[in-house]
């Protein structure tokens, strides 16, 4: 009978850290819905920011966080992907597979700015690419790099030892038991690391502030190699410049609303082809 109360008032606590949960993100969902639909039109969508960025829209700030995201998880997931099967499937285990492990995990928790910072030296500098959408998807997909690695190592350990010892036992190589059974089989995992690493990338502005943002451009990027806006940055940019603080709060809500719808939206497809993944394997 004890038991049975304690596990009803841990169920209980569980159940009110959800609920608060859900509803922390809700009102700022909510938040963010009321003060940035004000100014939302087709107008703000699809042109240029004009008038000291107190008037007209964002549009190439949206195409260049589209660009920048896109480009970044490009990078990062076959990187992620590839050191991931080296760690869990050809690594011989011990001390030194820990010691890099524990340097991936801790590298996922390094400040924003720090891989901003890096970026800036290495790839703006050293490497010359300037400040650019180049620069700037490699710094990104740097930043997210940890997030997937440690994600798909999860998802590839998750896989049942059985599965690759039937595989092997029915003559399959190595390499063909992970790529047509384990890979496919921890997919789902993989794909919920890329979620969680386009709202990071998305939201960024320290690592796009010192390698690949413009404070303003009326184009859109031509080239790898051309500076561009993003929301993120956009948002920094309309709260501390300018002398219109009215309008540019306004602005930078509808801008906050845009980017969270993004995320959103790219985040879905990915859930929509992990759920499908995960039946047809499940």
């Amino acid at each position: 009978m004890k038991k049975d109360f304690s596990q009803t008032i841990g169920f209980f606590f569980l159940f009110c850290c959800i609920l608060v949960t859900i509803l922390l993100l809700l009102t700022i969902i909510y938040f963010v819905f009321v003060r940035g639909a004000k100014v939302i039109s087709w107008e703000f969508l699809t042109q240029a920011p004009r008038a000291g960025m107190t008037a007209g829209g964002v549009a190439p700030a949206i195409v260049g966080t589209m660009y920048l995201t896109l480009g970044a998880i490009m990078f990062a997931l076959p990187l992620g992907i590839a050191a991931a099967i080296y760690l869990c499937e050809y690594s011989p285990q011990g001390f030194a597979v820990n010691i890099i492990r524990m340097s991936i995990n801790n590298l996922a928790g390094v400040p924003s700015v720090v891989f901003g910072l890096f970026g800036l030296t290495v790839f703006v500098k050293f490497f010359g690419f300037g400040v650019s959408m180049l620069s700037g998807c490699l710094t990104l997909g740097i930043l997210v790099l940890p997030l997937i690695i440690s994600a798909a190592q999860e998802a590839l350990l998750a896989v049942p030892q059985s599965m690759r010892e039937a595989s092997l036992a029915l003559g399959a190589t190595h390499w063909q038991t992970i790529k047509k059974i384990v890979l496919p089989t921890s997919l789902p995992g993989i794909l919920t690391g890329v979620i969680l690493s386009i709202g990071r990338v998305a939201g960024e502005t320290a690592p796009i502030l010192f390698t690949a943002a413009a404070f303003y451009l009326r184009g859109y990027p031509k080239s790898i190699f051309s500076e561009v806006m993003a929301l993120p940055y956009h948002i920094y940019a309309l709260m501390t410049e300018g002398a219109h603080p009215q309008q540019q709060t306004a602005i930078a809500y509808g801008c906050a609303l845009i980017l969270l719808f993004l995320v959103l939206l790219v985040s879905t497809v990915a859930i929509f082809i992990r759920q499908k993944q995960r039946s047809y394997y499940g």
